[in-house]
């Protein structure tokens, strides 16, 4: 009897991505999965660029095209792909070329040994150009907090590279619209007790000049979700 091949599900939220889906997209394609079939899901977050007529020149066999009528969040694109997912894993994938496809292979090693139920991927521990500093520190801060709240050793809490085994990202109830998504996913995996894993990654980070969307109000409502579901859900 042969043995049932795995799959991947790859989630890639999308807002005003014009210049960076396509590329993307083709590196998601190419990259080698040590044997594993993908499942890409893209969720256009209601863009008000070009990204809707990118889409439509989109021509990978089997993609998963999901549409918002206006802009909900990050939070709510991957809430609205989870459901569709079918994937033994699932990983998060940003449009804007920050993070390299290549390191699925490191992300996903941990998972298929069994070792671990959801990878992380540390752009502390890899090679990537600089921080600019706010940002450093507002992510070092955020995940300084999660580790005294939920005794844990993370270096990077707001990485958007996560995968999870598919049945428990599945089961976890999640309520974020925003980049809340990071702090709240964290939480309830952390409270759930699952072994965590960080690897290194590569990271090219952009400036708001280049498309950064993230501000210092996103980390407060961060900081709030980290202590709101220590306590409750």
């Amino acid at each position: 009897m042969s043995k049932k091949q795995l799959t991947l599900s790859i989630i890639v939220p999308v807002y005003n991505e014009e210049k960076t889906l396509l590329p993307l997209l083709k590196k998601v394609q190419n990259v080698k999965l040590l044997g594993l079939k993908k499942q890409i899901i893209v969720i256009n977050d209601g863009s008000t660029d070009k990204t809707a007529e990118v889409m439509k020149k989109i021509k990978i066999p089997g993609i998963q095209i999901y549409q918002h009528d206006k802009n909900r969040g990050k939070g709510a694109a991957i809430r609205t792909a989870i459901p569709h997912t079918t994937g033994d894993f699932v990983i998060i994938q940003d449009a804007d070329l920050e993070y390299d496809p290549a390191d699925y292979v490191i992300i996903l090693k941990p998972l298929l040994d069994g070792r671990a139920d959801v990878v992380y991927g540390s752009r502390f521990k890899g090679v990537g150009r600089a921080f600019l500093f706010w940002h450093y520190v507002g992510n070092k801060l955020l995940t300084f907090i999660t580790n005294i709240l939920y005794d844990t050793i993370l270096t990077d809490m707001e990485t958007c590279y996560k995968a999870f085994k598919g049945d428990l990202i599945r089961s976890i109830p999640l309520r974020s619209n925003r980049f809340d998504f990071e702090p709240e996913v964290t939480a309830k995996v952390l409270k759930r007790g699952v072994k965590l894993f960080e690897v290194p990654i590569n990271y090219d980070g952009r400036n708001f000049e280049e498309g950064k969307k993230i501000t210092w109000r996103d980390g407060v409502v961060a900081l709030v979700c980290l202590i709101r579901y220590r306590f409750m859900d």
